[in-house]
């Protein structure tokens, strides 16, 4: 059966809100849900977690791509990943990107571009994230957040994806690795 045999495509509409929710609010992210009309007419409530929009970064110097090794409460572990933060109002990804790296890492980059826009686990989250690759990297004084306790670790870019695929890893740092080595940027 196709979709036209079938009726219109769920994608073809969107499904009506009947109520929504914020539960809970907090600094870090903001979550509630969605009560919505399903296309058979029943009534379902979708909870959802909604995050700022942040930035991954490649950041190669040709033989090496800079990681960082910090701490994540969340999973009581430490973990060697790509630099990354919050995009501010009025940042573009690539802007972002360049400012994280140079406060996360000490390197100012002469050249930074966006190799993907996406939004992340779409089944709970309301969140969007860019990856950026930067080169040309100079080195300056760091400026870490408070929050901030990161070692800079330079890998050789040969060894970058088996390093990301390291437990424990994370969906950012993977995507990223494997989008710059499919583009041909390592």
């Amino acid at each position: 059966m196709t979709d036209n045999e079938a009726g219109p495509a769920a994608s073809d509409h969107e499904w009506p809100i009947v109520d929504s929710a914020t539960e809970y609010e907090t600094g870090w992210y903001t979550g509630g849900y969605d009560r919505v009309e399903q296309p058979d007419g029943t009534e379902k409530d979708y909870y959802w977690a909604e995050l700022p929009p942040a930035v991954v970064i490649v950041a190669s110097t040709g033989e090496e791509v800079v990681f960082v090794e910090q701490y994540r409460p969340t999973i009581r572990e430490s973990q060697l990943e790509l630099p990354a933060g919050i995009v501010e109002d009025g940042e573009s990804y690539t802007t972002a990107g360049a400012r994280e790296l140079r406060e996360e890492t000490g390197f100012d980059p002469a050249g930074v571009s966006l190799l993907q826009e996406y939004k992340v686990a779409t089944g709970v989250l309301r969140h969007d994230r860019g990856i950026v690759f930067a080169e040309g990297l100079e080195p300056v004084e760091p400026d870490l957040d408070d929050n901030e306790f990161l070692e800079v670790r330079s890998v050789p870019v040969e060894d970058a994806l088996s390093v990301a695929r390291e437990n424990p890893t994370n969906d950012a740092t993977l995507n990223a690795i494997l989008l710059a080595r499919e583009d041909g940027l390592l």
